[in-house]
C-alpha cells in the first residue's frame, strides 16, 4: 500500500508539471510575413490563446533590433530570448561547430523544442525536437531557385534534420508523402495537420471595395493572382493564358499582386508589354481579404505547392477559384475549386472565360467552398500541438 501511495503521488505531480518548449520565430524578423511567416504567427497565436500553462520561450538571432516586430505576446508563460549575432556568423558555427545549442542558450531544461520552418538547427539529444516541413520544391524544382538558395538548402541538410526530429508537421497529406517517400521517413512519424483560416480572414474588412480599389488603383472588373512573383508560381503561364483569352477585350484585367521574388525580372516584363495585365506590389495583410472579394476570379497557377494560402483565402472570401489539379491544390480546394493543368495555358484560358460567363458554375464553386473552408481551423491545429507535447 506504501508503495502504490507512493507511485499515485508521483502520477499526481506528473500531472501539475508543465513543459519547457523552445520555439524558433527567426521566421517572424519582418513585418511583411510569407507563407511560413503566417503560419508560424497564426499557430503561435492560437497555442498562447488556450495554454497559460507550459513555458514557451520564443528564440530570435538579428544583429539589428527587431523587438517591436518579435515581442507581440504579453503573457506570463511567453519569455523572449534574443541574441544579437550577424546571422551568417550564427549559422556557420551553427554549421561547422555544432555550437551553441539552441535549448542551451534559451534556458537550461528544455523538453521540446519546436521548429516551425526549415533553419540552421543545433539540439542536445535529450531534447525533443518538432519540425514543420512545408514542402520539398527546394528538391523538385531545383531550376526555380537561385544557386545561393539551393547551397543554402543543400547545407542545411533537410533530410538529416527530418530523421533528427521526433515529429514532423506536414500542412498536407501530400507534403507527407513527399517527406516519407523522398527523405525515407517512418510514415507514424509524420504528421499531416492543416493550417487555419488567417486572423484577417476572421474580422470584417478594415474598408470597402470600392475604397481599396481607389487605394490600389484597380479597374471595375479584374481577375486576381496573389503571391510571390518567383518561376514556381508559373505567372508567366498566367499572363500568357490571359492573352489566349482575349479577355482585355472585354475590358477585364488580370491583376497581379505580392512581393517580388527570385527570377522577377521576365515575369515584370511580360506585365509591361501585356495590354491588360497590372502589378500592384506587396498588398498589407489587412488589405487582403477585401482585395479577394473585389476580384471577378481568382487564378493560381502554381506548379508546387505544400499547401497554398492563397486559394483558402479566395475560397474563405467567396471568390471563385481556378487552380493546378498539381501537389496539395487538388487536396486543399476539392470540389469547390476548378482545377486545371498548370502546364497548358488554352486549358486555363478556356477555364477562365468559362468562369467569368457561367454565373452557375461560379455561383456553385463558391457554395462548396463555404462548407469546406470550416475544415481550417488554427485552434484544432493549436489542440493538436498541445496534445503532442503534453504525451
Amino acid at each position: 500500500m506504501i508503495i502504490l501511495g507512493r507511485i499515485l503521488i508521483v502520477v499526481i505531480l506528473k500531472l501539475h508539471d508543465y513543459m519547457k518548449i523552445g520555439i524558433d520565430i527567426r521566421v517572424l524578423m519582418s513585418k511583411k510575413r510569407t507563407g511560413v511567416g503566417e503560419y508560424t504567427f497564426e499557430l503561435l497565436d492560437n497555442l498562447f490563446k488556450i495554454d497559460k500553462e507550459n513555458q514557451y520561450y520564443l528564440f530570435i538571432n538579428s544583429f539589428k533590433d527587431v523587438s517591436d516586430e518579435v515581442m507581440v505576446w504579453r503573457q506570463d508563460n511567453v519569455h523572449y530570448v534574443i541574441k544579437h549575432w550577424p546571422n551568417k556568423l550564427f549559422n556557420l558555427c551553427q554549421l561547422i561547430l555544432k555550437w551553441p545549442k539552441l535549448d542551451k542558450i534559451t534556458t537550461h531544461g528544455l523538453d521540446y523544442w519546436f521548429s516551425p520552418n526549415l533553419n540552421f538547427t543545433v539540439l542536445s539529444k535529450r531534447v525533443k525536437f518538432i519540425l514543420t516541413v512545408h514542402d520539398l520544391s527546394f528538391e523538385f524544382f531545383p531550376d526555380c531557385f537561385s544557386w545561393k538558395r539551393r547551397l543554402w538548402h543543400k547545407i542545411l541538410n533537410p533530410s538529416n534534420q527530418c530523421k533528427r526530429a521526433n515529429l514532423i508537421l506536414a500542412p498536407s497529406e501530400n507534403t507527407k508523402r513527399d517527406v516519407v517517400s523522398y527523405y525515407g521517413i517512418r510514415e507514424d512519424k509524420v504528421r499531416a495537420v492543416y493550417p487555419g483560416k488567417s486572423s484577417e480572414f476572421r474580422t470584417k474588412d478594415s474598408e470597402t471595395i470600392e475604397n481599396l480599389k481607389n487605394k490600389y488603383n484597380l479597374p471595375n472588373k479584374f481577375i486576381l493572382y496573389l503571391g510571390t512573383l518567383e518561376p514556381r508560381k508559373n505567372i508567366i503561364s498566367l499572363i500568357d493564358a490571359y492573352k489566349k483569352s482575349q479577355l482585355s477585350l472585354d475590358q477585364c484585367s488580370l491583376i497581379i499582386a505580392g512581393a517580388r521574388g527570385w527570377k522577377d525580372t521576365e515575369i515584370l516584363r511580360e506585365i509591361e508589354n501585356t495590354d491588360g495585365v497590372h502589378y500592384i506590389g506587396y498588398v498589407d495583410a489587412e488589405d487582403k481579404p477585401t482585395l479577394y472579394r473585389a476580384a471577378d476570379l481568382f487564378v493560381y497557377p502554381s506548379l508546387y505547392e505544400g499547401f497554398g494560402f492563397p486559394v483558402l483565402e479566395a475560397m474563405i472570401s467567396g471568390t471563385p477559384v481556378i487552380t493546378s489539379n498539381r501537389s496539395s491544390l487538388p487536396e486543399i480546394g476539392g470540389n469547390a475549386v476548378y482545377l486545371i493543368n498548370p502546364y497548358n495555358t488554352r486549358e486555363l484560358a478556356s477555364a477562365m472565360k468559362s468562369l467569368l460567363s457561367k454565373y452557375n458554375l461560379r455561383h456553385m464553386l463558391v457554395e462548396k467552398a463555404e462548407g469546406r473552408v470550416e475544415q481550417f481551423n488554427w485552434e484544432k491545429t493549436a489542440k493538436f500541438f498541445l496534445e503532442k507535447i503534453m504525451l
